[in-house]
């Protein structure tokens, strides 16, 4: 784990004070053993204050090999009083840092340790099962304090993670947010631009071969083209404005606005033959909003897929189904009479159109007929 430079100064604070703790009672320890009796030799106690200046020194690489450093200083303290003090501190930072069978394992050693220590030199200030009493209870309250501050250290970790998983998770939420709302504009443009914008290339291309009309008939067929030109602009700014304000605040299309896509088509040269068993588009009965706005764009797909490649083959627009069940709509469009304007194609509508079904449980399916034509049809749930 990635500590904080925050952290790592608590960290240095923390071992200097730890140290110096031991330090001062060491130092304790010593000025008693020098104004008490002396048990033992002069050699000895050297020996003595020697290894509990080393087990302070030690106390520096206590974080890097704290079982190593815990058990060294607890042996020490065997025969060094003044290494006791160490001793305890390493007993800590191995509860800190180190699993509870470790632990046990440093604190074991160490209550033998000293107990040798008391046995060979027993205090004469206390009774030996006071003294005995005092450095189990000493090393209880070590080990308890060292995983405590192991355990709220362990949540403190486990609140971070959750905290950096949850910003990643809503950064990925926002990032997956945005990706659908561009798939969801880039379906809207195509679906509308693409049927406005052929409707535009067939007035255009007719507006072309009319070179030899009346001046009265070119600047009506203009006027066409310049119509639908400008609802073009509008239609993208309807999509824009739909797509960027709160859901449910601007209408969709629906089922009822796919009579004016058929006029529009008839007006543009494709024959166009509505058959509307379910009664949707003339109010009879009503479709909920996601559904009539994917059988409207799957007419609006399907109508200018047959500008596109079947230019003015006959269209059948059939709509069937009822209530509590579903609702089909295909588009059929008849063999072209000759090679078709725009070969070939990316689909990408289609694919826009079988995302749309989806979403709401629907199907979609699309293929060429029997007699050379093209069939696109579509099934969706339509609740009671």
């Amino acid at each position: 784990m990635v500590r904080t430079p925050r952290e790592v100064v608590r960290g240095r604070v923390a071992d200097a004070a730890l140290i110096a703790v031991a330090a001062v009672v060491a130092l304790i320890t010593v000025v008693d053993q020098v104004k008490g009796p002396v048990p033992v030799s002069a050699w000895a106690l050297y020996a003595d204050w020697v290894t509990g200046a080393l087990g302070l020194l030690a106390l520096g690489w206590r974080r890097r090999f704290p079982v190593v450093i815990g058990v060294a200083l607890a042996v020490a303290s065997s025969f060094s009083e003044t290494a006791a003090p160490a001793a305890v501190v390493a007993l800590f930072t191995v509860a800190v840092h180190r699993p509870a069978r470790a632990t046990a394992a440093v604190c074991g050693i160490s209550l033998a340790a000293l107990g040798v220590y008391q046995l060979r030199w027993p205090e004469d200030a206390a009774p030996q099962l006071t003294v005995f009493v005092i450095i189990g209870l000493g090393h209880l309250a070590t080990v308890a304090w060292g995983m405590s501050v192991r355990n709220r250290r362990a949540l403190v970790a486990s609140l971070r993670e959750r905290a950096l998983a949850a910003e990643a998770e809503a950064r990925l939420r926002a990032e997956r947010a945005e990706r659908e709302a561009r798939d969801a504009l880039a379906r809207e443009m195509h679906d509308v631009l693409g049927h406005r914008l052929s409707l535009l290339s067939v007035h255009a291309g007719a507006l072309a071969f009319s070179q030899g009309a009346p001046a009265e008939d070119r600047a009506r067929a203009a006027e066409v083209v310049r119509e639908n030109a400008h609802r073009a602009l509008q239609d993208l700014r309807e999509v824009i404005g739909v797509l960027r304000a709160p859901v449910g605040e601007l209408p969709l299309p629906g089922a009822g606005d796919i009579l004016e896509l058929i006029d529009e088509a008839r007006r543009a040269g494709t024959p166009v033959e509505l058959r509307d068993e379910a009664g949707v588009t003339t109010g009879e009965r009503s479709l909920p909003g996601t559904q009539g706005h994917t059988l409207h764009r799957l007419v609006q797909e399907g109508l200018t897929n047959v500008r596109k490649h079947a230019a003015g083959a006959p269209v059948v627009v059939r709509i069937t189904g009822r209530p509590g069940d579903h609702v089909s709509a295909e588009v059929v469009n008849a063999a072209p009479a000759g090679p078709p304007p725009h070969p070939g194609g990316s689909a990408v509508g289609l694919r826009g159109l079988g995302e749309r079904a989806r979403l709401v449980a629907g199907r979609l399916d699309h293929g060429p007929t029997d007699a050379g034509g093209w069939r696109v049809r579509l099934r969706l749930p339509w609740p009671s």
